[in-house]
């Protein structure tokens, strides 16, 4: 027989998308916050933001994700982070912070899809963004700067501009992304807002459901789709840089990469009545090209 804390953690891990648990869901490890009995809640004027990092073997880089989320101006902020099971002292650095940190997790996942399902299932904030564990919040000031928009325009999701920075050098920019607009005709190209930069309110996730575990490379796409297509999502942009990516990620990393994200976007626009094909989806190199020279 489970015990009543084993329980809450199983019902807590089951993913409304209707993913099966793992066999091994018992051998996790949890900590933060949370198990303590502390909770985030509204303050007056001050929404829960949740924060969520998902992480695996990312040593070299996850201290700097959580300091960055940690380090913010604003003070109401949940932060959550998703471990897969890493090897290489990434959860023995997540320890660290579990006096900081609200809720964190560290179990073998089906994959960064599957995570961020766990995370936004754990999630009980307003609005919930996902920073990546080799990202960054560009100022102290970010999230601070989200709430405000989103307080002044309750719109359903906000989002924002990102800068892809060389890996070695984070000074460098390579690319500034700043996509302006959330429209069908722009994702029928295959353009949407920089996905760490898009927060979105938590019934957005009630209503249309989960990440699609199934797509590899393109399901924050297909969410983003589905929520614009399906829930009619308003959304605020916000004419700020928010995020520094490093270069490298798994979408861009090379021919077959992005062969295998385009015919992903294609699918999802399928599935979610919307045409596309790979001749309309070379109209976003221009938009490309404009991101490397601004």
């Amino acid at each position: 027989m489970l015990t009543m804390s084993e329980t809450v953690l199983q019902n807590t891990l089951k993913a409304k998308s209707g993913d099966a648990l793992s066999s091994d869901w018992r051998e996790c490890e949890q900590g933060g916050r949370r198990t303590k009995g502390i909770y985030k809640s509204a303050l007056n004027g001050k929404p829960v933001i949740t924060v969520i990092t998902v992480v695996f073997n990312a040593v070299a880089t996850i201290q700097g994700a959580m300091e960055s989320v940690l380090s913010q101006s604003y003070d109401n902020i949940e932060y959550i982070v998703v471990d897969g099971g890493s090897t290489d002292g990434t959860l023995e650095i997540i320890k660290q912070y579990d006096h900081a940190i609200d809720y964190w997790l560290s179990e073998k996942d089906g994959g960064i899809y599957d995570a961020m399902n766990k995370g936004v299932n754990l999630a009980s904030g307003t609005y919930i963004g996902m920073l990546n564990s080799d990202d960054l919040f560009a100022s102290r000031d970010v999230i601070r700067n989200i709430v405000e928009t989103a307080v002044v325009s309750d719109s359903d999701a906000i989002f924002s501009c990102l800068n892809i920075v060389d890996k070695n050098n984070l000074s460098r920019i390579l690319r500034k992304c700043r996509v302006t607009k959330l429209s069908s005709l722009l994702l029928r190209i295959g353009v949407m807002p920089p996905h760490p930069t898009f927060y979105c309110k938590k019934a957005c996730y009630t209503d249309v459901g989960f990440y699609k575990t199934s797509y590899r490379v393109a399901a924050d796409f297909e969410m983003v789709l589905r929520m614009l297509v399906r829930k009619k999502i308003s959304w605020q942009f916000l004419d700020q840089i928010t995020i520094v990516m490093r270069s490298g990620g798994v979408s861009n990393n090379g021919i077959a990469a992005r062969i295998k994200l385009n015919l992903e976007i294609i699918r999802a626009c399928k599935e979610n009545g919307l045409y596309t094909n790979t001749l309309l989806l070379a109209l976003k190199l221009p938009i490309r090209l404009l991101e490397l020279i601004r």
